[in-house]
């Protein structure tokens, strides 16, 4: 006996003013499968306030408490979520994720190129327009001319899979042009090639300068933006609750993608959740309560791969990214990076929040390049962004860190 499709996942909306809507799904179970779906509620912009997740290890229901936005497309979510969701014939045997079998196809990638009169919001504009059409931002070459024009190189992918076609590029252009209107000189976008997108690929070395600014994990709370005081996250694993999993239990602040921040770990780990709670509480506090195992079925009794996941947890909870603004000579740079998943996916709608930031805090943007960089044995997105300073920089330093990191935390 199957489950209809349109079952899969079921969106109830609330009944009335004040009321969260419900999201549920049942489908077969795959690790990393809470991952992706949480990946796409931060994309759409759902808040979670409270989840429930359970599995048998073949078929697994979740359910969610979620508030979206007014302009939230709840539709397009559903189908999304159905996309993410393994197909009911998957569920004779868990899959475990690997990124050695079965990689999927590369998508294609598509160079969006345009110039026109610069003017400050412009590019949170253009960037809103592509989150809103589902076109996915790769790599980005911002720069501008001494006579006030700006060249665009944004690298894209479609996740509609649409691009090649004339309608679904005519529709893009045209979005574009009305929201950029009598400022555009010119636009255009076009199917890259396999040796032009090996050079739009960020080099894998970044300036000691800025790995230095970012990624210094040593410095004391008071002195690092993008960061939570060390005692503000507790993570605890118990063996001695269940016979069969290892109890992971987490107490933080809440924060945009805090889930998600969650099970991409988790993913990352190979780790399969048997049954998990989510809830938060007054003041931003957050309780987390995961029954979990390891690929074999089994707890994890290896003190040393428990201390490593615990940490690695803690990392992700105390400084999900890292935002710093530092002196580029007589210039001002705004460097923010986050970690990139295994299965090689970046966190969603960074470089939206930080050109909104800029654009409510009345900064203006002179360059900006977004590239993958890998550091220790990580791989990493970082968006390095040249600060418009006129006459000089209006906004102290540490306002723009903190504007940024409060829009990234969703604190705005």
């Amino acid at each position: 006996m199957g489950i209809l499709h349109d079952d899969v996942v079921i969106i109830r909306p609330p009944e009335k003013e004040g009321d969260t809507t419900v999201l549920t799904v049942n489908c077969p179970d795959k690790t990393g499968l809470g991952c992706d779906l949480c990946r796409i509620l931060l994309f759409f912009g759902v808040t979670i306030l409270r989840g429930d997740v359970s599995t048998d290890g073949k078929w697994c229901y979740l359910v969610f408490w979620v508030v979206g936005k007014p302009k939230t497309r709840w539709s397009l979510l559903k189908k999304r979520l159905i996309e993410a969701c393994p197909t009911c014939s998957s569920a004779s045997g868990i899959s475990y994720y690997c990124t050695d079998l079965n990689p999927p196809k590369p998508p294609n990638v598509f160079l969006l190129k345009f110039s026109c009169h610069d003017r400050r919001g412009l590019l949170h504009d253009v960037t809103e327009v592509l989150c809103e059409l589902e076109l996915t931002i790769k790599k980005v070459k911002v720069s501008t001319t001494p006579d006030g024009k700006v060249v665009d190189l944004f690298f894209i992918t479609d996740t509609r899979e649409l691009l090649h076609t004339k309608k679904r590029k005519d529709d893009t252009i045209e979005q574009l042009t009305a929201i950029l209107k009598d400022a555009l000189i010119n636009i255009d976008i076009e199917l890259v090639g396999p040796e032009i997108r090996a050079c739009s690929q960020a080099s894998s070395f970044l300036p000691p300068s800025i790995t230095e600014d970012i990624f210094d994990l040593d410095l004391p709370d008071s002195a690092r933006s993008g960061t939570f005081t060390s005692d503000s996250v507790s993570v605890v694993m118990d063996n001695s609750l269940s016979p069969a999993h290892t109890l992971v239990q987490i107490m933080c602040h809440d924060h945009k993608g805090l889930l998600y921040d969650i099970m991409r770990t988790l993913k990352d780990y190979n780790i399969q959740i048997s049954y998990g709670r989510f809830t938060t509480k007054p003041r931003r506090k957050c309780e987390i309560d995961l029954f979990i195992v390891q690929t074999d079925g089994k707890k994890i009794v290896d003190s040393s791969k428990q201390k490593s996941l615990s940490a690695r947890l803690r990392t992700e909870l105390i400084r999900p990214l890292r935002v710093a603004v530092v002196s580029r000579g007589p210039d001002s740079e705004l460097l923010v990076a986050n970690p990139v998943e295994l299965s090689g996916k970046g966190r969603p709608l960074v470089f939206y929040d930080i050109t909104l930031a800029l654009k409510m805090l009345g900064t203006g943007i002179f360059s900006a390049e977004i590239g993958r960089h890998v550091i220790g044995d990580r791989e990493w997105e970082v968006y390095r962004i040249l600060l418009d300073e006129g006459e000089g920089l209006s906004v102290p330093r540490n306002k723009i860190e903190k504007g940024v990191w409060k829009m990234l935390m969703g604190w705005e």
